[in-house]
């Protein structure tokens, strides 16, 4: 999220819970950097979906939404995915010949 977005989310509830929450600058500082670390639309979408079952405002965890964190193994995969394509039909023979060979010869040294 950006820091603009930020204000939106802090100011945005302000205008749903006039009454009951109170934005001050040193509010603002102290719950704009942890909405930074938030994704914009899924805050906007729970906070949407807040204020239509509760009187009282969010507390930021409540409202709280993050961006998946990536999966190293999976986009390790996917760059040898990539390699594998570009390998030629007959290096993929080759492999597999002797990928059965081996097999073979250490199924029989048991």
């Amino acid at each position: 999220m950006k820091r603009e977005e930020a204000i939106e989310v802090l100011e945005t509830i302000s205008e749903l819970y006039p009454q009951k929450f109170d934005i001050t600058e040193r509010v603002a500082n102290m719950l704009i950097p942890k909405l930074l670390e938030m994704d914009y639309q899924g805050v906007m979408a729970k906070l949407s979906d807040f204020a239509v079952s509760s009187p009282f405002p969010p507390t930021i965890g409540e409202i709280a939404v993050y961006e998946p964190e990536g999966n190293p193994h999976l986009e390790q995969m996917k760059v040898w995915e990539a390699e594998a394509a570009e390998v030629s039909d007959e290096i993929r023979q080759r492999f597999m010949d002797k990928l059965r060979t081996l097999a073979e010869e250490k199924s029989h040294e048991s």
